[in-house]
């Protein structure tokens, strides 16, 4: 996987707030997520396990429930207990109101681990400022969320039946990143590219961000992954192309980044009609 690092080539003219705003928030959000401090001490017992199941499950986007909008009536409670089976996490009456369209939100500020939270973070901080740049800060906002709920909902209608929460920031990340396949095609990215061991490269965005969705779309149809189950790839399938969807209108009153070549001209060539 290509993983980049600087786009030098595309500076922006005010500094990204909202993008700021989202990186910390979903930062913070992580480090209160329960059990992530049990998990730096190697604490990663079924207590721990329970109760991380409880909270994504409260406030992650189940995609069953997202279809029929009905929350289940026996969820994961956060407890343990011991059964038939031996010791596991105990089941029972939620004691809260779940709104499946709302968990959609919640859902993007959720993340499963240190590698699933810095990898969205840093996909956001190298193409998030440009994208916030072009749009405003208010119309980049509401086109984040926008992509996060396209995502969401996306995924929960090609896997109406699915129990498992989705949580992550990846899906409007992914809109992020097709607007900005969309308006900045040309500019180049600094990337770490796997040769053995990661070598630094400067290569377009285009080929960097298509090369991305193109491996999102194989892995979404099962090939070239195993277990590809835990991670829902056909989410940041929907999210880039509704991130590149919205983004179209806006290509023709784009700036070319600076240092880019002007258009070349000449003289016409053939009838003129």
């Amino acid at each position: 996987m290509v993983i980049p690092v600087h786009d030098v080539d595309n500076p922006v003219r005010r500094t990204p707030w909202v993008t700021y705003a989202l990186i910390a928030v979903n930062v913070v959000v992580f480090l209160r997520t329960p059990g992530v401090v049990d998990s730096l001490t190697g604490d990663t017992g079924l207590a721990h396990l329970c109760r991380l199941q409880a909270f994504l499950e409260h406030w992650g986007a189940v995609p069953r429930e997202l279809v029929s909008n009905d929350p289940p009536t026996q969820v994961p409670t956060g407890g343990t207990a011991v059964g038939p089976r031996g010791p596991g996490c105990l089941v029972g009456p939620p004691g809260y109101e779940k709104s499946p369209p709302l968990s959609v939100l919640t859902a993007m500020f959720l993340h499963a681990g240190w590698l699933h939270l810095l990898g969205n973070m840093l996909f956001l901080w190298v193409f998030g400022n440009n994208i916030e740049d072009r749009l405003g800060r208010v119309r980049f906002l509401l086109f984040y969320l926008v992509c996060g709920y396209a995502a969401g909902y996306g995924f929960a209608l090609v896997n109406p039946g699915s129990a498992e929460p989705l949580v992550g920031a990846s899906g409007a990340i992914a809109g992020v990143l097709g607007a900005y396949l969309v308006l900045y095609p040309r500019v180049r990215v600094w990337a770490l590219v796997p040769f053995f061991f990661f070598v630094p490269l400067r290569l377009p965005a285009w080929a960097v961000l298509g090369l991305w969705f193109v491996l999102q779309a194989l892995y979404s149809a099962g090939y070239g992954v195993s277990g590809a189950a835990s991670v829902a790839y056909l989410a940041h399938v929907a999210g880039f192309a509704a991130g590149a969807l919205l983004a179209l209108p806006l290509r023709p009153g784009t700036p070319p980044p600076p240092g880019a070549p002007p258009p070349r001209r000449g003289r016409p060539v053939g009838p003129q009609w």
